[in-house]
Protein backbone atom coordinates (compact mmCIF):
# COMPACT_ATOMS: atom_id res chain seq x y z
CA UNK A 1 0.00 0.00 0.00
CA UNK A 2 2.97 2.25 1.34
CA UNK A 3 4.41 1.54 -2.50
CA UNK A 4 1.58 2.17 -4.71
CA UNK A 5 1.12 5.52 -2.72
CA UNK A 6 4.62 6.29 -3.79
CA UNK A 7 3.98 5.40 -7.45
CA UNK A 8 0.96 7.64 -7.57
CA UNK A 9 3.16 10.83 -5.86
CA UNK A 10 5.95 10.45 -8.68
CA UNK A 11 3.54 9.25 -11.40
CA UNK A 12 1.24 12.77 -10.62
CA UNK A 13 4.67 14.94 -9.90
CA UNK A 14 5.73 14.11 -13.17
CA UNK A 15 2.61 14.86 -14.91
CA UNK A 16 3.49 18.41 -16.69
CA UNK A 17 6.19 17.03 -18.59
CA UNK A 18 4.10 14.89 -20.95
CA UNK A 19 1.24 17.40 -20.96
CA UNK A 20 4.13 20.07 -21.52
CA UNK A 21 5.05 18.83 -24.40
CA UNK A 22 1.45 17.80 -25.75
CA UNK A 23 0.35 21.29 -25.50
CA UNK A 24 3.29 22.63 -28.02
CA UNK A 25 1.46 20.68 -30.65
CA UNK A 26 -1.76 22.02 -30.08
CA UNK A 27 -3.22 25.24 -32.14
CA UNK A 28 -4.17 26.60 -34.87
CA UNK A 29 -1.00 25.75 -37.12
CA UNK A 30 -0.27 22.08 -36.33
CA UNK A 31 2.91 20.32 -35.78
CA UNK A 32 3.65 17.01 -35.34
CA UNK A 33 4.72 15.73 -31.68
CA UNK A 34 8.00 14.03 -33.40
CA UNK A 35 8.56 17.44 -34.76
CA UNK A 36 7.98 19.34 -31.74
CA UNK A 37 10.88 16.64 -29.85
CA UNK A 38 13.34 17.26 -32.85
CA UNK A 39 12.90 21.39 -32.81
CA UNK A 40 13.16 21.12 -29.07
CA UNK A 41 16.33 18.74 -28.89
CA UNK A 42 18.00 20.01 -31.69
CA UNK A 43 17.44 23.67 -31.51
CA UNK A 44 20.33 23.98 -29.37
CA UNK A 45 22.46 24.19 -32.46
CA UNK A 46 22.75 27.46 -34.43
CA UNK A 47 22.82 26.09 -37.90
CA UNK A 48 19.57 23.77 -37.02
CA UNK A 49 16.69 24.44 -39.35
CA UNK A 50 18.43 27.17 -41.27
CA UNK A 51 18.17 25.52 -44.73
CA UNK A 52 14.85 24.04 -44.32
CA UNK A 53 11.95 26.95 -44.46
CA UNK A 54 9.19 23.95 -42.45
CA UNK A 55 11.65 23.61 -39.70
CA UNK A 56 12.44 27.09 -39.20
CA UNK A 57 8.21 27.44 -39.34
CA UNK A 58 8.13 25.43 -36.46
CA UNK A 59 10.99 27.02 -33.98
CA UNK A 60 9.24 30.59 -34.51
CA UNK A 61 5.89 29.27 -33.49
CA UNK A 62 7.37 27.12 -30.46
CA UNK A 63 9.64 29.29 -29.12
CA UNK A 64 7.98 32.80 -29.94
CA UNK A 65 4.23 32.17 -29.72
CA UNK A 66 3.64 28.77 -27.92
CA UNK A 67 6.47 28.01 -24.99
CA UNK A 68 5.92 31.48 -23.26
CA UNK A 69 2.48 31.01 -23.06
CA UNK A 70 2.91 27.47 -21.58
CA UNK A 71 5.31 28.15 -18.86
CA UNK A 72 3.03 30.88 -18.16
CA UNK A 73 -0.13 28.55 -17.91
CA UNK A 74 2.34 26.23 -15.95
CA UNK A 75 3.58 28.34 -13.54
CA UNK A 76 0.42 30.25 -13.40
CA UNK A 77 -1.47 27.02 -12.48
CA UNK A 78 0.92 26.43 -9.73
CA UNK A 79 0.73 29.77 -7.95
CA UNK A 80 -2.98 29.36 -7.87
CA UNK A 81 -3.13 25.86 -6.80
CA UNK A 82 -0.49 26.36 -4.24
CA UNK A 83 -1.64 29.61 -2.28
CA UNK A 84 -4.64 27.75 -2.22
CA UNK A 85 -3.20 24.55 -0.54
CA UNK A 86 -1.56 26.61 1.90
CA UNK A 87 -4.49 29.45 3.08
CA UNK A 88 -6.82 26.71 3.11
CA UNK A 89 -3.92 25.09 6.34
CA UNK A 90 -3.55 28.60 7.75
CA UNK A 91 -7.61 29.26 7.91
CA UNK A 92 -8.43 25.69 8.43
CA UNK A 93 -11.03 26.47 5.97
CA UNK A 94 -12.12 24.45 2.85
CA UNK A 95 -13.98 27.28 0.84
CA UNK A 96 -10.58 29.66 1.21
CA UNK A 97 -8.64 30.51 -1.74
CA UNK A 98 -6.30 33.57 -2.41
CA UNK A 99 -9.15 36.00 -3.46
CA UNK A 100 -10.55 35.71 -0.18
CA UNK A 101 -7.63 37.92 1.17
CA UNK A 102 -9.06 40.84 -1.72
CA UNK A 103 -6.53 39.82 -4.19
CA UNK A 104 -8.97 39.97 -6.87
CA UNK A 105 -10.44 42.84 -6.70
CA UNK A 106 -7.33 44.43 -6.00
CA UNK A 107 -6.02 43.32 -9.27
CA UNK A 108 -9.27 44.10 -11.11
CA UNK A 109 -9.27 47.82 -9.74
CA UNK A 110 -5.84 48.17 -10.92
CA UNK A 111 -5.62 47.26 -14.48
CA UNK A 112 -9.68 48.95 -14.96
CA UNK A 113 -7.53 52.46 -13.71
CA UNK A 114 -4.80 51.72 -16.15
CA UNK A 115 -6.84 50.77 -19.14
CA UNK A 116 -9.25 53.57 -18.84
CA UNK A 117 -7.45 56.27 -18.20
CA UNK A 118 -3.68 55.25 -19.39
CA UNK A 119 -4.15 53.09 -21.76
CA UNK A 120 -1.04 53.89 -24.20
CA UNK A 121 1.58 53.37 -21.31
CA UNK A 122 2.91 50.26 -21.96
CA UNK A 123 3.40 47.65 -18.98
CA UNK A 124 1.04 49.92 -16.54
CA UNK A 125 -1.78 47.51 -16.61
CA UNK A 126 0.57 44.89 -15.08
CA UNK A 127 2.13 46.86 -12.72
CA UNK A 128 -0.59 48.70 -11.66
CA UNK A 129 -2.84 44.97 -11.35
CA UNK A 130 0.11 43.62 -9.10
CA UNK A 131 0.63 47.35 -7.45
CA UNK A 132 -3.44 47.04 -6.16
CA UNK A 133 -3.76 43.24 -5.74
CA UNK A 134 -0.74 43.95 -3.28
CA UNK A 135 -2.25 47.11 -1.72
CA UNK A 136 -5.53 45.40 -1.10
CA UNK A 137 -3.73 42.32 0.79
CA UNK A 138 -1.59 44.99 3.14
CA UNK A 139 -5.11 46.54 4.18
CA UNK A 140 -6.99 43.15 4.80
CA UNK A 141 -3.96 42.42 7.19
CA UNK A 142 -3.86 45.78 8.91
CA UNK A 143 -7.25 46.20 9.64
CA UNK A 144 -7.87 42.84 10.75
CA UNK A 145 -4.74 43.43 13.03
CA UNK A 146 -5.83 44.37 16.91
CA UNK A 147 -3.17 44.15 19.24
CA UNK A 148 -0.56 43.21 17.87
CA UNK A 149 -2.40 39.89 16.24
CA UNK A 150 -4.46 38.94 13.11
CA UNK A 151 -6.81 36.26 13.40
CA UNK A 152 -7.94 33.79 10.91
CA UNK A 153 -11.43 35.06 11.69
CA UNK A 154 -10.33 38.88 11.31
CA UNK A 155 -8.77 37.84 8.61
CA UNK A 156 -11.58 36.33 6.61
CA UNK A 157 -14.04 39.52 7.47
CA UNK A 158 -11.65 42.02 6.68
CA UNK A 159 -11.18 40.10 3.46
CA UNK A 160 -14.90 40.34 2.66
CA UNK A 161 -15.07 44.26 3.48
CA UNK A 162 -11.56 44.76 1.29
CA UNK A 163 -13.05 43.38 -1.39
CA UNK A 164 -16.63 45.07 -1.06
CA UNK A 165 -14.82 48.15 -1.43
CA UNK A 166 -12.26 47.72 -4.06
CA UNK A 167 -15.60 45.95 -6.35
CA UNK A 168 -17.48 49.11 -5.54
CA UNK A 169 -14.96 50.97 -6.87
CA UNK A 170 -14.39 49.09 -9.75
CA UNK A 171 -17.77 49.28 -10.71
CA UNK A 172 -17.32 53.28 -10.42
CA UNK A 173 -14.80 52.77 -13.43
CA UNK A 174 -16.46 50.47 -15.68
CA UNK A 175 -19.60 52.81 -15.35
CA UNK A 176 -17.59 55.55 -16.63
CA UNK A 177 -15.42 54.23 -18.90
CA UNK A 178 -15.97 54.34 -22.75
CA UNK A 179 -17.57 51.24 -23.87
CA UNK A 180 -14.13 50.75 -26.30
CA UNK A 181 -12.36 50.33 -23.22
CA UNK A 182 -14.45 49.01 -20.87
CA UNK A 183 -14.64 46.00 -23.20
CA UNK A 184 -10.92 45.54 -23.13
CA UNK A 185 -10.88 45.86 -18.83
CA UNK A 186 -13.85 42.80 -19.17
CA UNK A 187 -11.99 40.95 -21.17
CA UNK A 188 -9.10 41.47 -18.66
CA UNK A 189 -10.83 40.57 -15.56
CA UNK A 190 -11.76 36.88 -17.45
CA UNK A 191 -8.57 35.96 -17.54
CA UNK A 192 -6.65 35.26 -20.54
CA UNK A 193 -3.28 34.18 -21.77
CA UNK A 194 -3.61 35.27 -25.47
CA UNK A 195 -1.01 37.54 -25.15
CA UNK A 196 1.63 36.57 -23.22
CA UNK A 197 5.34 36.79 -24.60
CA UNK A 198 8.94 36.17 -22.79
CA UNK A 199 7.80 39.94 -21.20
CA UNK A 200 5.31 38.49 -19.42
CA UNK A 201 7.10 35.52 -18.40
CA UNK A 202 10.24 36.86 -16.92
CA UNK A 203 7.82 39.64 -15.02
CA UNK A 204 6.25 36.89 -13.16
CA UNK A 205 7.86 33.41 -13.05
CA UNK A 206 10.86 34.61 -11.07
CA UNK A 207 8.41 35.57 -8.21
CA UNK A 208 6.70 32.47 -8.26
CA UNK A 209 9.85 30.64 -8.34
CA UNK A 210 11.24 31.84 -5.28
CA UNK A 211 7.93 32.40 -3.25
CA UNK A 212 6.55 28.48 -3.95
CA UNK A 213 10.63 27.62 -2.93
CA UNK A 214 9.82 29.34 0.47
CA UNK A 215 6.18 27.94 0.63
CA UNK A 216 7.87 24.24 -0.06
CA UNK A 217 10.44 25.13 2.89
CA UNK A 218 7.34 25.72 5.18
CA UNK A 219 5.05 22.81 4.72
CA UNK A 220 5.60 21.36 7.77
CA UNK A 221 4.67 24.86 9.37
CA UNK A 222 1.96 24.77 7.71
CA UNK A 223 1.03 21.59 9.40
CA UNK A 224 1.74 22.52 12.46
CA UNK A 225 -0.38 25.96 11.65
CA UNK A 226 -3.49 23.84 10.69
CA UNK A 227 -4.03 22.45 14.21
CA UNK A 228 -4.88 25.59 15.92
CA UNK A 229 -3.51 28.55 17.10
CA UNK A 230 -2.93 27.22 20.80
CA UNK A 231 -1.17 24.12 19.79
CA UNK A 232 0.48 25.77 17.31
CA UNK A 233 1.94 28.05 20.54
CA UNK A 234 2.63 24.57 22.40
CA UNK A 235 5.09 23.80 19.84
CA UNK A 236 6.84 26.87 19.66
CA UNK A 237 5.79 27.88 16.69
CA UNK A 238 5.49 31.90 16.13
CA UNK A 239 2.09 31.75 14.91
CA UNK A 240 1.63 35.63 13.89
CA UNK A 241 5.34 35.68 12.21
CA UNK A 242 4.28 32.37 10.24
CA UNK A 243 1.04 33.30 9.22
CA UNK A 244 1.87 36.58 8.25
CA UNK A 245 5.21 35.39 5.97
CA UNK A 246 2.64 32.66 4.59
CA UNK A 247 0.34 35.46 3.60
CA UNK A 248 2.58 37.38 2.11
CA UNK A 249 4.06 34.68 0.41
CA UNK A 250 0.93 33.75 -1.06
CA UNK A 251 0.03 37.30 -1.80
CA UNK A 252 3.17 38.02 -4.02
CA UNK A 253 2.84 34.83 -5.98
CA UNK A 254 -0.64 35.03 -6.90
CA UNK A 255 -0.41 38.73 -7.53
CA UNK A 256 2.87 38.42 -9.79
CA UNK A 257 0.42 35.91 -12.09
CA UNK A 258 -2.97 38.07 -11.93
CA UNK A 259 -0.86 41.07 -12.94
CA UNK A 260 -0.12 39.77 -16.62
CA UNK A 261 -2.99 37.23 -17.22
CA UNK A 262 -6.16 38.79 -15.76
CA UNK A 263 -8.75 36.72 -12.94
CA UNK A 264 -8.68 33.21 -13.03
CA UNK A 265 -10.97 31.56 -10.40
CA UNK A 266 -11.41 27.81 -8.96
CA UNK A 267 -7.98 26.67 -9.82
CA UNK A 268 -7.02 27.34 -6.36
CA UNK A 269 -9.86 26.22 -4.82
CA UNK A 270 -10.37 22.93 -6.59
CA UNK A 271 -6.79 21.12 -6.83
CA UNK A 272 -6.17 21.07 -3.05
CA UNK A 273 -9.20 19.28 -2.95
CA UNK A 274 -8.75 16.89 -5.80
CA UNK A 275 -5.18 16.10 -4.27
CA UNK A 276 -6.44 15.42 -0.68
CA UNK A 277 -8.84 12.82 -2.02
CA UNK A 278 -6.14 11.07 -4.45
CA UNK A 279 -3.60 10.83 -1.77
CA UNK A 280 -5.62 10.75 1.45
CA UNK A 281 -3.88 12.71 3.29
CA UNK A 282 -3.93 16.30 4.25
CA UNK A 283 0.01 16.23 4.97
CA UNK A 284 1.08 19.56 3.06
CA UNK A 285 4.73 17.89 2.86
CA UNK A 286 2.61 15.78 0.11
CA UNK A 287 -0.46 18.32 -0.65
CA UNK A 288 1.62 21.15 -1.77
CA UNK A 289 3.64 19.49 -4.33
CA UNK A 290 1.46 17.53 -6.08
CA UNK A 291 -1.32 20.87 -5.54
CA UNK A 292 1.64 22.41 -7.74
CA UNK A 293 1.86 19.49 -10.31
CA UNK A 294 -1.92 18.93 -11.00
CA UNK A 295 -2.31 23.00 -10.37
CA UNK A 296 0.17 23.55 -13.39
CA UNK A 297 -1.54 20.79 -15.85
CA UNK A 298 -4.60 22.09 -15.05
CA UNK A 299 -4.24 25.23 -16.23
CA UNK A 300 -1.95 24.13 -18.90
CA UNK A 301 -5.18 22.08 -20.32
CA UNK A 302 -7.92 24.62 -20.00
CA UNK A 303 -5.60 27.06 -22.07
CA UNK A 304 -5.45 24.34 -24.60
CA UNK A 305 -8.90 24.34 -24.68
CA UNK A 306 -9.26 27.62 -24.57
CA UNK A 307 -7.23 28.50 -27.67
CA UNK A 308 -8.22 25.47 -29.44
CA UNK A 309 -11.83 24.68 -29.57
CA UNK A 310 -13.09 27.68 -31.47
CA UNK A 311 -12.13 29.56 -34.33
CA UNK A 312 -12.42 32.46 -31.63
CA UNK A 313 -9.67 32.28 -28.52
CA UNK A 314 -11.90 32.30 -25.43
CA UNK A 315 -10.74 33.29 -22.23
CA UNK A 316 -9.12 30.89 -20.39
CA UNK A 317 -10.84 31.93 -16.69
CA UNK A 318 -14.37 30.87 -18.45
CA UNK A 319 -12.96 27.36 -18.93
CA UNK A 320 -11.53 27.21 -15.83
CA UNK A 321 -14.92 28.10 -14.20
CA UNK A 322 -16.89 26.26 -16.37
CA UNK A 323 -14.58 22.72 -15.66
CA UNK A 324 -13.99 23.79 -11.88
CA UNK A 325 -16.94 24.61 -10.56
CA UNK A 326 -18.88 21.47 -11.63
CA UNK A 327 -16.81 19.46 -10.23
CA UNK A 328 -16.31 21.09 -6.70
CA UNK A 329 -19.89 20.48 -6.75
CA UNK A 330 -19.32 16.89 -7.13
CA UNK A 331 -16.62 16.63 -4.34
CA UNK A 332 -18.96 18.06 -2.22
CA UNK A 333 -21.77 15.60 -3.07
CA UNK A 334 -19.27 12.73 -2.75
CA UNK A 335 -18.43 14.22 0.50
CA UNK A 336 -21.88 14.56 1.65
CA UNK A 337 -21.24 17.50 3.60
CA UNK A 338 -18.15 15.75 5.72
CA UNK A 339 -15.19 16.97 6.70
CA UNK A 340 -12.22 18.10 4.32
CA UNK A 341 -9.64 16.16 6.02
CA UNK A 342 -9.68 12.50 5.48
Amino acid sequence: MLGSKKGIFFLLLFLPLPVFLLSLTIGSYQIPFNEVLVTLFLSIDPNFGSGSPQTQIYKEVIFMIRLPRIILALFGGIALSVSGASLQSVFKNPLVDSYILGLSAGAGLGAAISIAFFPAIIGLTQLFAFSFSFMAFMLTYFVARDRGQASTVSLVLAGVIVTALFSAALSIIKFFTTPEKLSSVVYWLMGSMAVSGWTEVLQSVPLILVTFLIITLMRWRLNVLSMGDEEAKSLGINVERDRLIILLTTTLMVSSFVSVAGIIGWVGLVIPHLVRMLMRTPDNRIVIPISASLGGVFLLLADDVARSLTSYELPVGVITTMIGAPFFLYLLKKRGGGSWRQ
